[in-house]
């Protein structure tokens, strides 16, 4: 695991971060349709919290909970219908839920959001794609074919997306922000798909970001950030990172 053992005692200007106190996170990186991974992952996160969890229990998860991996329907459904009893509940938006919810609602992006792994989310959904649509009545078919396939729990889920959420020390985002603006004024944009910038800034942001997004084989931890997308659709390692007082762990399938 890449670890900077530095950031084991301390965070932005050297004071060791912490979430509030009688408070425990677990932060769940990008699913991509691996349902398999998530309800492994539930039993992994409630066999944790029966053994001497705090009062305050909450699960975030940082966002593309579609595409790439086959069971986007059944991950989003999990989600709304079985999420973790006795958890509070924060689902961040990531690029590809942003993707689906725009096409949704308007059409637009098809042909990106067809090369990042739509295909895989379309089928689950029972909308079958063979390629990419030749024309604009074939792209308007599969435009209808999906507003019809999409339960409106579902939709109402992905609007109800939040782009990022605090928790002490801690800010959790699906991407990263954007080194020298001020927290309250990042972009949804940068928020859902900034990457070099952000990766490479050794910037006090003032908070400890965590964020998925760019996938590593490990979990990795620098002053400024914790990167916990560990590709969990092609790896088959989906990582929690779980946050109490100033102690940070990790829980993987």
């Amino acid at each position: 695991m890449m670890i900077d053992e530095q950031s084991r005692e301390s965070g932005p200007a050297g004071v060791r971060p912490k979430v509030p106190a009688g408070r425990r996170i677990y932060a769940i990186g990008d699913i991509h349709g691996r349902a398999d991974l998530l309800q492994r992952m539930h039993q992994l996160i409630r066999d944790d919290a029966a053994d001497h969890a705090p009062d305050r229990v909450a699960v975030i998860y940082l966002g593309d909970y579609v595409d790439r991996g086959p069971q986007s329907f059944v991950v989003v459904d999990m989600l709304i219908n079985d999420p973790l009893a006795g958890f509070e509940t924060v689902c961040l938006k990531g690029n590809h839920d942003d993707f689906l919810l725009r096409f949704a609602a308007t059409g637009e992006h098809a042909e990106v959001w067809l090369m990042n792994g739509a295909q895989a989310t379309l089928a689950s959904y029972g909308v079958d794609v063979y390629g990419p649509p030749s024309s604009a009545v074939e792209m308007g078919c599969l435009w209808a074919d999906f507003r019809a396939a999409l339960p409106d729990d579902h939709q109402q889920f992905f609007q109800g997306l939040r782009l990022s959420h605090r928790e002490g020390d801690y800010l959790f985002v699906h991407a990263g922000i954007r080194p020298g603006v001020a927290l309250s004024l990042q972009t949804p944009f940068d928020l859902m798909w900034i990457r070099e910038e952000f990766l490479n800034s050794d910037e006090d942001f003032g908070v400890v970001v965590v964020h998925g997004h760019t996938p590593l084989p490990e979990p990795e931890i620098k002053l400024n950030r914790i990167s916990i997308d560990t590709c969990a659709y092609n790896s088959g390692c989906l990582t929690c990172l779980v946050l109490e007082g100033g102690e940070r762990r990790f829980l993987s399938t």
